[in-house]
């Protein structure tokens, strides 16, 4: 028998960096990116625009805006029952896969526990007419459904049909320094199609693979919330390769996939909060190795992040005003806060375009000691 290769935690963050199109930038449309990443996190509505800035060359927002307008691309709860941008088709793929996670999590919330003698089916079904009607906020459809249901609270009802029935959020939500309420409708009404009835959760392992591997099992659940997936990769066979880590943690990969040279230099990337690099696996190490959390900031997102320096989750960015202020956990070499600074200051030239480029400044802060 043929021992798999071991892969070291530096091979695979150059890997997953190749794979997530953040050792170079691409020119490629932003719908070809958003699906080869199976989607973007998306709970803060602009942070994926500047997960998009990061990865593509010359990306303009009113893209991003345009495709959401058009609705070529939708923002849903999928993955580890989060909301994630994603493109339609992906959208009527990908929610079938992942009902069992949102089910699993609403049944451990407040909500559900608030709902009981109650059939959630029932709830489900009659929030689902009334959202095929016409878009509307939780709160409005929690008064409606109470009307039905008068003993019990409004939004626990309304969250039982976000957390069960398939629902996007409709525009503003989701346009560039739009704003707007969180207003919600049907994904088939929305895309006036069903969704897929025979979805491939082998296919969809293997898009997972070419955006975040190499990968083990764990990290498969980890970054979509779905169980028992070792049955899958036991059935792909040749469709993948078989790798080792530095632990002796079985590895999955598609054969023919990038690899680069460890040595592969990693450029300075400034990702926005919830960006999927930093949450996707279950073993973060290869891009976080000193375990670190993730900041995960309330509101619409892209005024904060995290900073990535030879590849590696280093410190913490955030924009206030013209200012782009950069908190490194640990101190950085001249070289590195040089190409930080340049980094932060084309990115105050795009999430902070309105602001007078006289006055637009980076300021690197040193670590307290």
């Amino acid at each position: 028998m043929t021992t798999p290769d071991v892969l070291t935690q530096r091979a695979l963050n150059r890997a997953t960096l190749e794979r997530q199109m953040l050792l170079r930038r691409r020119r490629a449309s932003a719908l070809e990116v958003i699906e080869h990443l199976v989607g973007m996190q998306s709970q803060a509505p602009d942070a994926p625009y500047v997960g998009l800035w990061n990865r593509i060359d010359g990306f303009d927002p009113e893209e991003l805006s345009s495709l959401t307008r058009d609705r070529q691309v939708v923002r849903i709860g999928l993955m580890r029952a989060t909301v994630h941008l994603v493109s339609a088709s992906d959208a009527l793929l990908l929610r079938p896969l992942v009902q069992p996670v949102l089910d699993r999590d609403f049944s451990s919330q407040v909500f559900n526990k608030n709902l009981a003698g109650l059939d959630p089916a029932v709830v489900r079904d009659l929030g689902l007419k009334f959202l095929a009607e016409e878009p509307r906020t939780r709160a409005e459809l929690g008064r409606m459904l109470a009307e039905h249901w008068p003993d019990r609270d409004p939004a626990s009802l309304s969250y039982a049909v976000s957390y069960l029935g398939p629902l996007v959020q409709v525009p503003p939500r989701g346009i560039w320094r739009a704003g707007g309420p969180s207003a919600h409708t049907t994904l088939e009404y929305w895309l006036g199609r069903p969704m897929d009835p025979d979805p491939s959760i082998d296919d969809v392992v293997l898009r997972y693979l070419g955006a975040f591997g190499p990968a083990s099992v764990m990290d498969v659940q980890a970054w979509s919330g779905l169980t028992k997936l070792r049955e899958v990769t036991d059935r792909l066979g040749d469709r993948v390769r078989r790798f080792r880590n530095e632990d002796g943690k079985e590895l999955f990969d598609l054969p023919h996939a990038p690899r680069p040279d460890p040595d592969t230099p990693a450029p300075v990337r400034l990702l926005p909060e919830y960006d999927n690099l930093l949450l996707s696996h279950a073993d973060r190490r290869r891009v976080n190795p000193d375990g670190r959390k993730v900041p995960l900031p309330p509101g619409n997102g892209g005024k904060f992040g995290e900073v990535m320096v030879d590849g590696l989750f280093v410190g913490e960015w955030r924009i206030d005003g013209p200012t782009l202020l950069v908190e490194p956990y640990g101190s950085l070499a001249p070289a590195d806060a040089a190409q930080v600074e340049a980094e932060g200051v084309a990115l105050l030239a795009f999430a902070a375009a309105d602001a007078d480029p006289s006055a637009r400044r980076v300021e690197v802060a040193q670590p307290s000691s």
